[in-house]
């Protein structure tokens, strides 16, 4: 079994470098250190709108996957061009890895699609 290494030990005067915050600085807003005011972060994207986004989902190797999230796809993006599908089975062969890339035009198209094959039964995980 790995044994997890200790942390560095901080000297005193290293701690210095590491707090830039004066006594003058009033504490941040919120234990996230964001104006509560501000803007929500989980909303902002650093994606650019339309692009190329793939996503991976994993799921049993069984007759319909590779059917189902491709019809998932399609309700998301429905210009989806299912030649884009890349395959790969597992070492063992029990799990099929698609991945798939659509057309992203919003935030809540991909979480849409990301809830649609998360939820789906035969879908094990999305990426």
């Amino acid at each position: 079994m790995a044994k997890c290494k200790a942390p560095p030990v901080i000297e005193a005067d290293e701690t210095d470098a590491l707090c830039t915050m004066s006594s003058a600085t009033p504490p941040p807003a919120n234990h996230h250190g964001l104006d509560p005011q501000a803007t929500d972060p989980r909303q902002d994207s650093l994606i650019e709108y339309p692009c190329r986004f793939p996503i991976k989902v994993m799921g049993v190797k069984a007759d319909g996957l590779v059917h189902a999230v491709t019809t998932l796809a399609r309700r998301f993006d429905p210009g989806f061009d299912a030649a884009t599908i890349e395959l790969r089975d597992s070492r063992a062969g029990h799990y099929l890895g698609i991945t798939i890339t659509i057309t992203a035009t919003s935030r809540a198209q991909l979480d849409g699609l990301y809830r649609a094959l998360s939820s789906h039964p035969m879908v094990k995980i999305v990426l």
